[in-house]
C-alpha cells in the first residue's frame, strides 16, 4: 500500500512538472507573475504589476481655462542654532542671517551701556557681516513685558543704538543701518516665566546673506 502511494505521488509530480514546462515556455499565469522566489532579496518580486490606468479625460488632471503654472522658486529653509546657555541665537535662511543676543550678555539691568564682554561678541558678528559682504544691517532692540510699554520702547531703542555704534567701529565704511526699538512686541518666548522673559530681552542684528554663501 505504501509502495502504490509513492508511485502515484511520483506520477502526479511528473505530470505537474511537464505541464508547468509546457505552459511556462509560452506565458506566465497571473498567479505566477509577481511572486517572490526563495533566493530573491526580502520583499522583492519577479515581474512587474501592470501600471495603473490613468483617465486622461479626468477633470482632476486638467487646469481651468486660462490658468497657468506659477514660476518655480526655491523654498526658504531656516536653520536655527542656539548656544547652550541661550545667550546667543543664530538664524540662517536662504535670504538673510540674524543674530539675537540676550540683553544680559550686553548690558546691566535696565541699562543701555555695553559691558566689558559685549565688544567681543559684537566684533564676531561684525566679522560675519564683512564676510557676507552685506551693506545694509538691521539692529532691533526688544524687552520683556515688565514695566511700561513706553519705558521698554525707549530702552530697547537705546540698546539697539549702542550695539549699532559698536558695530560701526569694526565694519567696513559705507554701511547702511536700520535701527528700531520694539519694546515687548514680537516676543520669541512666553513672558509668563523668567526664562522666557530673558529670551525676549534681546538685540537682534540681521543682514542679507552674500551671493554664493
Amino acid at each position: 500500500m505504501t509502495t502504490t502511494h509513492l508511485v502515484l505521488k511520483s506520477r502526479r509530480r511528473s505530470v505537474a512538472i511537464l505541464t508547468a514546462a509546457l505552459i511556462g515556455a509560452s506565458t506566465l499565469t497571473a498567479a505566477t507573475a509577481g511572486t517572490a522566489f526563495a533566493d530573491d532579496p526580502p520583499g522583492s518580486t519577479t515581474g512587474a504589476a501592470p501600471p495603473v490606468e490613468v483617465d486622461g479625460s479626468s477633470p482632476g488632471l486638467k487646469m481651468v481655462d486660462g490658468a497657468t503654472l506659477a514660476p518655480a522658486k526655491v523654498l526658504d529653509i531656516k536653520s536655527v542654532v542656539e548656544d547652550l546657555g541661550g545667550e546667543e541665537r543664530r538664524e540662517d535662511t536662504n535670504i538673510d542671517i540674524t543674530f539675537a543676543l540676550q540683553a544680559e550678555v550686553l548690558f546691566g539691568k535696565d541699562s543701555a551701556e555695553l559691558n566689558a564682554k559685549a565688544n567681543a561678541r559684537i566684533k564676531a558678528i561684525a566679522d560675519e557681516i564683512n564676510k557676507q559682504g552685506a551693506k545694509k544691517i538691521r539692529v532691533f532692540g526688544f524687552t520683556d513685558n515688565l514695566g511700561s510699554y513706553e519705558h521698554g520702547k525707549a530702552l530697547s531703542k537705546q540698546r539697539a543704538d549702542a550695539v549699532q555704534q559698536q558695530l560701526a567701529t569694526t565694519l567696513d565704511p559705507g554701511m547702511t543701518f536700520e535701527i528700531r526699538g520694539y519694546s515687548e512686541d514680537y516676543p520669541i518666548a512666553s513672558n509668563s516665566t523668567e526664562e522666557g522673559r530673558k529670551k525676549n530681552r534681546r538685540v537682534e542684528i540681521s543682514f542679507p546673506r552674500g551671493a554664493g554663501n
